[in-house]
């Protein structure tokens, strides 16, 4: 299925890169027990602060540590953890974002749009 959206960033193929940055974390050592230690983590009632946490320290590591290739991968961590603790703030808020009717992205939604999809919802 071809695109409609001429993407300036490329950012179509940054996520599909994305996702398969994230398929490979399955496949890794600390991903083949039942469960992860993230989930153990986000169990634990401390989702939040481990994520953001990484986004941190994975946002000041960048560009710091090793070479283009390893801040690159820094930077993959960073949109991982983000994907992880917007899967929390979801279940933790019973949301899920989907665009107001007659509009195609995030960036279309109108303040009051916004306002009146979060507040169905429950707060922020």
């Amino acid at each position: 299925m071809k695109s409609r959206v001429n993407y300036k960033f490329y950012e179509d193929k940054l996520i599909r890169e994305l996702q398969e940055y994230v398929d490979n974390t399955y496949d890794q050592h600390y991903a083949t027990d039942k469960y992860q230690a993230t989930d153990v983590i986000i169990d634990s009632g401390h989702g939040t602060g481990f994520c953001l946490g990484n986004v941190i320290k994975y946002a000041k590591r960048y560009g710091n540590k090793g070479s283009p290739c390893d801040a690159r991968k820094d930077l993959m961590k960073i949109l991982h953890y983000t994907l992880i603790q917007m899967y929390i703030h979801d279940e933790e808020n019973k949301t899920v974002f989907s665009p107001a009717p007659g509009h195609h992205s995030i960036d279309n939604v109108t303040p009051d749009d916004w306002n009146k999809l979060t507040n169905k919802r429950g707060e922020h």
